[in-house]
């Protein structure tokens, strides 16, 4: 079965994705490492000698196979190599065709993963080397996440210095299911360099596969993997709001990329029942999880799972409490729109400015500093 037979086909005319605001700031569009070739020049000599001899490839860090229609829409589908590898498609695709004004590459590279924190620690440095190389000099619209090595603390904010100097970095990039619960104050040093250096800490979906993304075991197919995935950006969240990583770090933003957002009321009420029944625990957590959580948390839009009648966005919204924490993306090359619907229905034009614009300039200090 074709791919244009396994999903429906977008309907705008030659192939062409709708504006949906001029100088929209999309938080979420993913380059491709077209393979180990590409890196090699950025390795230390030991590693490229290395991942050469034992023929380390293949590090993509992908939720499901790179032929299945879902990771790429038919008319972004490059015809050689993979999707989201070829910066002049990207920039055709995901920045003229919006007309966005700044985008955010996070580039999902097998980093997180690997047990050897010596590998991941210069595979990190060669993937943001290459992504400032080869995709930040080449557009200036384009800004990236640094890739860190979470293995180990003291080479992960060896890695923060050494790229936040280059304002182009406007955030720090993990995965949302690893080994230790992220706020685990083993981790603290790392969050105190983001924190420092004004970067916020992206979480995406994606897994180091050190636990089942469940907690009653391995699932068998990729739609429990995908459905699941909202339960360890809940457990995280958690875990920065429980072990007092927001009192600590006043500044510090937290980014969810890819969690979706109708689960949020559940959980922002759950959290805060319960912390009013347990907050002797925590002294250190001094108001209401659901305020800590408005204010220093942020979620992208792509993939969504917003209602479709328009009554019922307008009503899960105002559950949330907050209208600041929707940041516009688009996932850039998967596909996940509901045909060219960058934007769910239901939005006040002030909302969807807010989303589109206001927000990821408030998210972002470095991006408001290239605004202004």
């Amino acid at each position: 079965m074709s791919e244009a037979a396994t999903l429906p086909r977008p309907h705008h005319p030659a192939g062409r994705v709708p504006v949906p605001r001029i100088g929209a700031i999309d938080c979420d569009i993913h380059p491709a490492v077209p393979g180990m070739k590409a890196l090699r020049p950025y390795l230390s000599p030991h590693w490229r000698e290395q991942v050469t001899l034992r023929g380390i490839d293949g590090l993509d860090l992908s939720s499901y196979p790179i032929r299945l229609p879902a990771n790429c829409r038919p008319d972004w589908r490059p015809e050689r190599g993979k999707p989201g590898s070829d910066p002049d498609l990207l920039i055709a695709h995901a920045l003229d065709a919006f007309g966005s004004r700044f985008a955010i590459c996070n580039c999902l590279y097998g980093v997180q993963p690997l047990h050897n924190a010596d590998l991941a620690a210069d595979l990190a440095r060669a993937v943001n080397d290459w992504m400032a190389r080869e995709w930040l000099d080449r557009d200036a619209r384009l800004r990236a996440s640094i890739l860190i090595p979470l293995q180990n603390v003291d080479l992960a904010v060896e890695e923060i210095e050494r790229r936040a100097a280059d304002r182009r970095f406007v955030q720090i990039l993990v995965l949302a299911m690893g080994e230790t619960p992220l706020g685990n104050r083993q981790y603290w040093p790392i969050w105190r360099a983001a924190e420092r250096h004004g970067l916020p800490l992206a979480i995406h979906a994606g897994s180091a596969y050190r636990h089942s993304m469940t907690s009653n075991g391995w699932p068998s197919y990729y739609l429990e993997d995908t459905v699941v995935q909202s339960h360890a950006f809940q457990a995280q969240l958690l875990s920065l709001v429980a072990e007092g990583v927001f009192s600590e770090l006043p500044n510090f933003r937290v980014v969810l990329i890819e969690s979706g957002f109708t689960w949020l009321p559940q959980f922002l009420w759950r959290a805060t029942r319960t912390w009013r029944a347990m907050r002797a625990e925590v002294p250190w957590v001094d108001r209401a999880p659901a305020d800590i959580i408005r204010e220093h948390v942020r979620v992208t839009l792509q993939p969504t799972d917003a209602p479709p009648a328009a009554a019922d966005m307008e009503r899960v919204l105002d559950q949330i409490g907050s209208d600041r924490m929707l940041l516009f993306s688009t996932d850039y090359p998967h596909w996940h729109f509901d045909a060219d619907a960058a934007l769910p229905t239901g939005l006040s034009d002030a909302l969807a400015r807010k989303i589109l614009v206001d927000n990821p300039l408030e998210t972002y200090p470095r991006l408001k500093e290239d605004a202004a």
